[in-house]
């Protein structure tokens, strides 16, 4: 049942168990993934409730619900200002990694202006990037937004990246259930930026000694986040 293909589907879609397929799923499962009527899949609402389904021919019947358990155990949201290219990438190697939610962020070195088209762009490829990781949750991916109005997010824990410091490195930091990490685009923060960061009880640390590029560090990041929880997790079992 693990190896079966994976399709995340909306709960509008689901009425007494069967699911009315879009043209484009229908599409993705008998052409690209080439399933016949009675074939077996996975679906997923994105929001943690995983079924199995049988393939009808612009239906699906959910048969069983399925347990499953490839989340992290803590939520994790990633702060990124906007980076000149490579956003894309980010986008999907940060789902495989098992980030909660990211909010593209406008900082004063931003250079980037993405429209709405990006917007949905970027939602698609964490869809396609969970289905493909097998996650039970699609990120959320929010409306850019302002660097000062991104800071206000809520969490127990509150990390900005900040590069040529001596701040404490990320690995030795304490996780608390929810965690934010902020990461800069070319350039990183100016000055003032981490004055309000640090106001706003964000504590600045370091990737390690070495400059990385904006693409490179929220992936570091995300893999020294889901490292700590999932050994946390690990040595708990």
């Amino acid at each position: 049942m693990l190896n079966l293909q994976r399709l995340v589907i909306a709960e509008f879609q689901i009425h007494n168990l069967m699911v009315e397929l879009t043209s484009e799923q229908q599409h993705y499962l008998q052409r690209v993934l080439r399933l016949k009527n009675g074939d077996r899949f996975i679906a997923l609402d994105g929001k943690g409730q995983t079924w199995l389904a049988i393939l009808g021919s612009d239906q699906a019947t959910l048969i069983e619900s399925v347990q499953a358990s490839s989340e992290l155990t803590l939520s994790v949201t990633l702060l990124l200002a906007l980076p000149k290219n490579g956003f894309d990438d980010v986008v999907r190697q940060v789902t495989e990694l098992g980030v909660s939610c990211i909010v593209p962020m406008i900082s004063d070195r931003t250079l980037l202006k993405p429209s709405h088209n990006k917007l949905d762009r970027w939602r698609k490829i964490a869809q396609e990037a969970a289905e493909q990781c097998e996650r039970q949750i699609v990120p959320t991916i929010l409306e850019p937004m302002p660097f000062q109005q991104a800071l206000a997010l809520e969490a127990e824990s509150k990390y900005i990246c900040a590069e040529r410091s001596s701040s404490q490195h990320l690995l030795n930091c304490e996780l608390s259930e929810s965690v934010i990490v902020a990461i800069g685009c070319e350039g990183g923060w100016t000055h003032q930026e981490l004055d309000m960061a640090i106001a706003q009880n964000y504590q600045p640390v370091t990737l390690g000694k070495r400059i990385l590029r904006a693409v490179t560090a929220p992936i570091t990041a995300l893999s020294l986040i889901a490292g700590m929880i999932e050994s946390r997790t690990l040595s708990e079992d």
